[in-house]
């Protein structure tokens, strides 16, 4: 049953991560006033280990810059659209070739600090449990909890939609300190020499290493998981041990692929590479690219240390397996962010199932915008289906998942491109029909 909105009450944003805060920097841009519900530091969670806002919680990528690529023309579409945090995460850039690799303290620092200095925005540090009873007021809501929220406010959505939704299983990456990196093995390059070309540090194996460092990983001991889940992974960000189980060449053509890089020991390409990314401006930590793991402690220590070059590194944050929340969204959601049954409800980034950085963002920076027209009066905006937004939008409601999945954005939603084509047109074509996509898009948003 629909409850008429009631305008007089700021709207209320539940979640203090990317999504929650673009929501809110959005309608405060629109002259709108609004509360922020964070939860930490009074409750923790299995993935954060800071206060901030905005905390990037796995890797500290948002992924490509390059407009021929899904995730650079997405950016593209999101500075059209006045994105807020994006603006923000270039000022905390780090060296990662065509990547776009934050200093990810420092970025959360810059969003606190927008968040706490706008006069349109009040942060509350204290837990949300009140979900029904605030949609029953007319109030506008916007959950932005993210994939790992609370049990309490879980059990209270699962109700309100009649659903228990969907979980998967994620991970971090460790996080190691640049003291004792041994750089006479440890080689800079960037992958094809992308970027500055020495934007990445590589640690290669002879063939005889990357087998007993499969064979570690294989027998490493893991930390076990919740005995009534089954197993279920995200398949684009599986744990490294995993990525050893389904073969031997596996991580090789995955994230320990040495392609486009040289040893300059032997002049040649190694048999396999790890890659180490910045972590901060001050250069005293570098996370191990791709290495989501659920292995215990002791033996990341153990089994990251046979890694050539980092055999005398500490682990300074260990990776870490969590348990993620979503809804099925294509049972519950209208493509304006908004619970079917519950208009007055947009839910928000990770929580949708859309997985990544840049769709906590894109969806965060939507229910900020349809959050400013729903209070008007207006009618909320459904993107275009041409335009990037709109694509990862539809893919969301889609009715026609066989099993609704956790998905990044990628050219696979974008229906409308033809099955055959050449690369060199594909990438043109794109390009072409996203810019007339984002001049519609602009209109609808008011921009």
């Amino acid at each position: 049953m629909e409850i008429a909105l009631n305008p007089a009450l700021p709207p209320l944003i539940i979640g203090g991560g990317l999504s929650g805060c673009e929501a809110a920097l959005q309608l405060a841009a629109r002259g709108i006033a609004s509360e922020i519900w964070e939860q930490r530091p009074t409750f923790g969670t299995e993935a954060h280990v800071s206060e901030g806002l905005a905390e990037l919680v796995c890797s500290n990528s948002f992924k490509s810059e390059d407009p021929v690529r899904a995730q650079g023309l997405l950016k593209l579409e999101l500075d059209q659209l006045g994105c807020r945090l994006l603006q923000i995460a270039r000022e905390c850039r780090l060296p990662g070739g065509a990547a776009l690799v934050l200093d990810r303290e420092q970025f959360s620092a810059k969003v606190t600090d927008a968040i706490e200095a706008s006069p349109l925005i009040t942060l509350k540090r204290e837990r949300f449990e009140n979900l029904q009873a605030e949609l029953a007021t007319g109030r506008l809501v916007i959950l932005a909890t993210g994939p790992l929220t609370s049990d309490g406010l879980w059990q209270q959505l699962s109700e309100l939609l009649g659903d228990g939704g969907c979980y998967f299983y994620d991970a971090t990456s460790p996080v190691i300190s640049t003291k004792g990196i041994n750089r006479d093995i440890v080689f800079s390059q960037s992958r094809y020499d992308k970027g500055g070309g020495d934007d990445y540090l590589n640690c290669p194996f002879e063939k005889e290493e990357y087998e007993a460092f499969r064979a570690a990983l294989l027998a490493g001991e893991v930390y076990p998981i919740n005995a009534a889940d089954k197993y279920l992974l995200f398949e684009g960000c599986l744990p490294i041990e995993e990525l050893a189980n389904r073969g031997e060449g596996t991580m090789r053509h995955g994230c320990l692929k040495p392609k486009g890089l040289v040893d300059p020991r032997t002049g040649r390409m190694p048999y396999a590479a790890v890659q180490l990314r910045w972590e901060d401006a001050f250069q005293s930590a570098m996370s191990l690219v791709g290495f989501q793991t659920r292995l215990r402690f002791g033996e990341q220590d153990r089994i990251f240390g046979m890694i050539p070059g980092l055999e005398k590194v500490k682990i300074m944050r260990y990776g870490r397996m969590h348990r993620n929340s979503y809804v099925e969204a294509p049972k519950v959601m209208l493509p304006t962010l908004q619970v079917r049954e519950h208009p007055n409800l947009l839910i928000t980034g990770q929580l949708t199932g859309l997985e990544g950085y840049m769709s906590a963002i894109s969806t965060g920076l939507l229910a900020g915008i349809n959050a400013s027209k729903l209070l008007a009066g207006e009618v909320a905006t459904v993107p275009p289906e041409k335009s990037c937004l709109g694509a990862m939008i539809l893919f969301m409601v889609n009715p026609g998942h066989k099993a609704y999945r956790p998905t990044a954005f990628q050219y696979g939603m974008l229906k409308w491109l033809p099955e055959k084509i050449r690369r060199d047109r594909k990438a043109e074509l794109i390009r072409t029909e996203a810019e007339a996509a984002w001049e519609l898009l602009e209109s609808l948003v008011g921009r």
